[in-house]
């Protein structure tokens, strides 16, 4: 029995006519851009409505300069489209100037709207525009800085050890930066450039402009550097005016100290900006970073990402960043050369200060205190301390604890703590500007609680909190199930996503922080159903063409700012992040503009993989990483050989730029290319498929998974290797084997092909290997390990991929393969296994939010769903094979399970 019925909701609809109205207008995905690079921008915008079976026929964009003059107008467009709607107008759109644009929709019933409000959106200035200087306390060239990108720990007595200790002390110094002007007209519009490495702090009249962190974004600095902007209109006063900035050093100038994963710098903290004033009468004026500036040593008297940092209060110069400040001892800049890399305007989403959390328990340990923030994270401290001057307190951040509650940072990396000097004035607040570390535990030394019975006269810890940092990129997802397991290990993953998703994704937010490759495809549906990443994925991309060597090797990490050896730089799983991971793009938001822009990228990752191959077997690389094996739980690929699975990825890649290759009628390439496909396919049989036993590679889970995954079984043995890849499962106890790189493969190939019951038997458990055992343990973030007692970090997502099967399979939410369109044309195949009572489950995607919520009670299915205006779904109830059409709205089905 099946019943469908269709709900109808009012409401009250701005912007419009009664019947639809607008909710997100943007422009190249993001709502008022000030940096648009592209010179033909792309528009977008959602539409609400209370009835079912809405869709868009026709549209009409309008283009409004700065005087509010029409300078492109699209006329009536036939077209259902929402997205990515190019500006087509024969008005060139002037480089830093800002616009307006509104648009108005016609619907089924052939019905219009009112226009929409006007949204913003201004180009990014030239290069031609970008005239300011880089100045800073010292040239590069007199830092005495090494060059080079070294690998790890300098020991002291190696020559660049000896090399790093002769630095100037300026090299690394945080410094302040200042400038006063005087603005005597009415303002009209004023706008800062601005980019100050390694990471700054901006502020105007004494007041902080933003609320990012890390600005501007983490590049390879030889090859690209970030600028961003903020409107000043507001923030300016008629009269005088002073800019301020702090500069610390970031990646950019990693010279070590402390606990060091390695020592490279780009060149001395150097500073960057422009303002640009537009008056009321039309007049025009410029503030820019040149020799007029003047510089003082910051109270920051130690900032490195891997080392911790210090603040001095006592060197505190109030209303240094305020008009009538008196900087008569301070010293003027130098002017230094400009970066290596190109200044580009910084599109992606940026990182910034999100969650907070308080204390959970608190615990004496000797002369320390040791405090249970409750939550492990990627940030810092953020306290309030009242004491004498002088005073000197240590909080020293980690992860796990010892067996006698002392902090533990050796699988995290040490020493990396915050020294804070008081200046004795009251309650003091601090907070580290330049440095982050993951933790779930601070200790403190030097200073009590307030409810503590110490004697001792030491500062007090008038209040803390732990402060959740990451990038900014959108939220998108929701799930919950029934399932406890199942929903806590939701929340695992996405807690370790958050605190690796920063300038770039990370593999862990302590001992390393680098962009290692892999995580971003094996992880990639994860990602992007947890979040917005359409600003973010091309900031990656670039990322990725920074670091591509010359012979077309995409190193495993990027940005490369330390060189590794062997499969740690080159490994075929990692680099194929290159070429997959733009296509997930394209499935999740309907754009193949990276693709696009990326092509040669792909191409001449395949080429190197090619001349690695011997007769097209590619063998070196990781393969598996951190595969389950009770002895051995850490390292390179123990279960399956390197081999197959490097020359899977091989295959894959390989087939995804055949696909590219159509895609842009390049016809040469398509023929090369499929052609190569057939050979590996071959190849690759031939080598690692056993005939009689009808397995493949060791006949390990990841060995038969992932050929079946990638499409190189050949049909007449496909139930075969898929029987003995569940045989497999069964004799291990519904247990898996895999690994980093495996799990997409296993998991994937179990639910493309139907089998989500030995899915759920294989994660419904708190044993090791699984999640479940993780949360039994105490975790708060996904670990490195399967078992967290091997050590390791306790702050991965890089065996997350289970997320994927808990939105595309549980949820069944999912994109139409045949389409292209992203979610504008979907699936809704939800997957009822297992003891499931229920799912709820939700994707904001670009065209709105789609919404999954249903439940099972005695052998009677039911379910609510929600499709987002101009959108289509196909639903595919449980058991039926023919899906129903269904357009947006709100609905409901009903069926009895057999």
């Amino acid at each position: 029995m099946l019943f469908i019925a269709a709900i109808h909701l009012s409401f009250s609809p701005e912007n419009s006519s009664d019947h639809v109205k607008f909710a997100r207008l943007v422009c190249e995905y993001e709502e008022s851009p000030l940096l648009v690079e592209a010179q033909t921008p792309r528009f977008g915008w959602q539409l609400q409505s209370a009835e079912n079976g809405l869709e868009q026929t026709a549209y009409e964009l309008e283009v409004f300069d700065n005087k509010n003059k029409s300078v492109w107008r699209s006329g009536k467009i036939l077209s259902d489209k929402s997205q990515h709607i190019p500006y087509t107008g024969k008005t060139q759109l002037s480089a830093g100037e800002k616009y307006q644009w509104r648009v108005r929709i016609w619907d089924n019933k052939n019905r219009s709207t009112s226009w929409s409000e006007k949204a913003g959106f201004r180009l990014a200035p030239d290069k031609r525009q970008l005239n300011a200087l880089w100045i800073g306390a010292i040239k590069r060239e007199d830092s005495r800085l090494p060059g080079g990108r070294n690998y790890h720990n300098i020991p002291d007595s190696s020559d660049k050890g000896e090399l790093w200790r002769q630095t100037d002390p300026l090299s690394r110094r945080s410094i302040y930066l200042r400038k006063s002007f005087s603005t005597q007209r009415q303002i009209k519009d004023a706008m800062v450039y601005i980019s100050g490495l390694g990471h700054y702090e901006l502020s105007l009249n004494g007041k902080k402009i933003g609320n990012d962190q890390y600005n501007p974004l983490w590049s390879d600095y030889d090859k690209t550097v970030y600028y961003n902007a903020y409107d000043l209109t507001e923030e300016l006063r008629r009269g005088d005016n002073t800019v301020g900035v702090l500069l610390g050093n970031g990646f950019y100038n990693e010279q070590g100290g402390r606990y060091k994963k390695m020592q490279v710098s780009f060149g001395p903290p150097t500073l960057f900006l422009k303002i640009s004033i537009t008056y009321a009468d039309g007049t025009k004026e410029e503030i820019i970073s040149d020799k007029e500036w003047k510089y003082s040593p910051s109270p920051i008297v130690f900032n490195s990402m891997y080392g911790g940092e210090d603040y001095d209060a006592r060197l505190e110069q109030p209303g240094w960043n305020t008009p009538g400040f008196d900087d008569s001892q301070w010293l003027p800049v130098v002017i230094d050369n400009a970066p290596h890399g190109e200044l580009k305007p910084q599109t992606s989403t940026p990182v910034r200060e999100a969650e907070h959390f308080t204390i959970k328990a608190s615990r004496k340990t000797g002369e320390s205190y040791v405090l249970d923030m409750g939550q492990n994270l990627s940030g810092y401290p953020l306290f309030t301390v009242k004491g004498k001057r002088g005073d000197k307190i240590r909080l020293t951040v980690a992860e796990r604890i010892n067996d006698d509650g002392t902090i533990n940072q050796t699988q995290s990396g040490g020493p990396y703590y915050y020294e804070y000097t008081l200046k004795g004035e009251g309650e003091e607040t601090w907070q580290p500007r330049f440095s982050y570390y993951g933790f779930r535990y601070i200790q403190v030394e030097g200073a009590k609680l307030p409810e503590s019975q110490d004697n001792r006269d030491i500062p007090v810890i008038k209040d803390i909190k732990s402060c959740f940092v990451y990038n900014s990129a959108e939220p998108t997802g929701s799930f919950h199930s029934s399932n406890e397991i199942f929903n806590n290990a939701h929340n695992l993953i996405v807690n370790a996503i958050k605190s690796n998703m920063q300038a770039v994704f990370t593999d862990c937010p302590h001992r390393e922080k680098l962009g290692w490759l892999e995580e971003l495809h094996l992880n990639g549906p994860g990602l992007y159903y947890n979040f917005n990443l359409a600003r973010f994925a091309p900031k990656i991309m670039q990322d990725i063409r920074d670091a591509q060597l010359p012979n077309g090797l995409v190193t495993s990490i990027a940005p490369e700012y330390v060189i590794f050896d062997g499969g740690f730089r080159d490994s075929p799983e990692w680099g194929s992040a290159s070429v997959i991971f733009p296509f997930m793009y394209y499935e999740f938001y309907g754009d193949n503009s990276l693709i696009v822009e990326y092509y040669d990228v792909m191409k001449r990752y395949v080429d190197y993989l090619t001349t690695t191959a011997t007769n097209h077997i590619v063998s070196h690389g990781l393969g598996d990483w951190c595969d389950y094996r009770e002895d051995q739980p850490y390292g390179a690929s123990h279960n399956t050989p390197i081999a197959l699975s490097a020359t899977t990825h091989y295959f894959m890649v390989i087939d995804y730029l055949v696909q590219a290759a159509e895609m842009l009628s390049k016809k040469e390439d398509i023929t090369f290319y499929s052609n190569l496909r057939e050979k590996v396919k071959t190849a690759f049989n031939n080598k690692f498929f056993n005939k009689n036993t009808k397995q493949y590679g060791t006949g390990s889970q990841a060995s038969n998974a992932m050929p079946l995954f990638a499409g190189l079984v050949n049909p007449k043995d496909k139930q075969t290797v898929l029987d003995n890849l569940v045989k497999d499962i069964e004799e291990k106890g519904y247990r898996l084997s895999t690994g980093d790189v495996g799990n997409r493969y296993l998991f994937q190939a179990l639910a493309m092909n139907g089998l989500n019951e030995v899915m759920y038997k294989m994660h419904d458990h708190n044993e090791v290997p699984g999640y479940g055992f993780q949360l039994q343990f105490g975790a708060t973030t996904l670990t490195e390990l399967w078992d967290p007692r091997k050590g390791a970090s306790w702050n991965h997502f890089m065996m997350g991929q289970i997320e994927e099967w808990f939105y595309r399979s549980l949820a069944g939410i999912d994109t139409d393969e045949n389409a292209h369109t992203g979610f504008k044309n979907f699936k809704i195949a939800p997957q009822v296994v297992g003891d499931l009572k229920f799912v709820n489950a939700a994707y904001n995607s670009l065209y709105g939010t789609i919404k999954v919520d249903w439940k099972v009670d005695n052998g009677q299915f039911e379910m609510d769903i929600e499709i987002p205006v101009n959108c289509e779904a196909k639903v595919y109830l449980p058991q039926e094979t023919h899906y129903i059409p269904v357009k947006s709205g709100k609905y409901s089905f009903k069926k009895r399970l057999q």
